[in-house]
Parts: C-alpha cells; sequence; structure tokens
C-alpha cells in the first residue's frame, strides 16, 4: 500500500503544477482492475479518451501500468474538469463520432472493477498541516 501512496502521490505531483503556498489543485484518481482478455482494448478505449481529451483542449489522464504488488492493472490520474470542459470534451467526441455520453457503458465491457478517488495536491506535509489549521 506504502508503494502505491507514493506511486499515487508522485503521479498526481506531474500532473497538477501548482506553485509553493498555492491552493493545491484537485486531481481524480482512478484504479482499473481489466477483465481477463481485455487488456489491448481496455488500452485502446483509453488512447480514445486521451485523443478526445486532446481535441478538446484538456489534459490527458497519465496511466500508470502494474508491475508488481497489490491486485491493480492500471491507475490512472485525470484532472477535475469543469462543466465547460465537459461540455467540450462531449463536443470533441461528437466530431470524432463518439457518443462519450455511452462512454461508461464501453468502459465497463473491458473492466471486472474500478474506483474513482477524488485528492487534492501537491502539497508538502506542512502545507496540508497549515491548510487544516495544525501549523
Amino acid at each position: 500500500m506504502i508503494k502505491f501512496a507514493c506511486l499515487a502521490a508522485a503521479a498526481a505531483l506531474s500532473l497538477i503544477a501548482t506553485p509553493a503556498a498555492a491552493e493545491p489543485g484537485k486531481a481524480i484518481i482512478a484504479i482499473y482492475h481489466v477483465a481477463p482478455g481485455q487488456q489491448a482494448n481496455f488500452l485502446k478505449w483509453m488512447d480514445q479518451q486521451d485523443r478526445i481529451s486532446t481535441a478538446a483542449g484538456i489534459a490527458k489522464g497519465q496511466l500508470y501500468a502494474h508491475t508488481d504488488g497489490d491486485s491493480w492493472d492500471y491507475l490512472v490520474i485525470n484532472p477535475v474538469t469543469s462543466e465547460a470542459q465537459d461540455a467540450a470534451f462531449d463536443a470533441a467526441g461528437r466530431k470524432m463520432g463518439v457518443n462519450t455520453m455511452r462512454g461508461g457503458l464501453e468502459l465497463r465491457k473491458y473492466i471486472s472493477s474500478h474506483t474513482d478517488t477524488f485528492v487534492r495536491g501537491p502539497m508538502t506535509t506542512a502545507e496540508y498541516l497549515s491548510m487544516v489549521g495544525e501549523k
């Protein structure tokens, strides 16, 4: 679990560029367990989501592939998007012939389970203590 926490923290640091002492950003960490035999299809679906994000001007998620330890297959760190960004994503998908509203249904063909966790960061321990009024 410590490896996972370090991986998530490092990934969040590289996704959200926040100057020291600034309000930390927000991200979504998704952990996927891919269904047997669906690895390539899952990755192709994720690549399509990245291409739609790029077309919409939204940062792509950062994918981490499991190599050792816990049972997850992939960890993806995505930015938290605004309603305007969500609308831009849907519009970019339509231009590419993709019904993004069906995205959740499509994704579920390739996974056995997943979790999404909202996080705040990057920040130092001292910054977090200050933010919660303990320093």
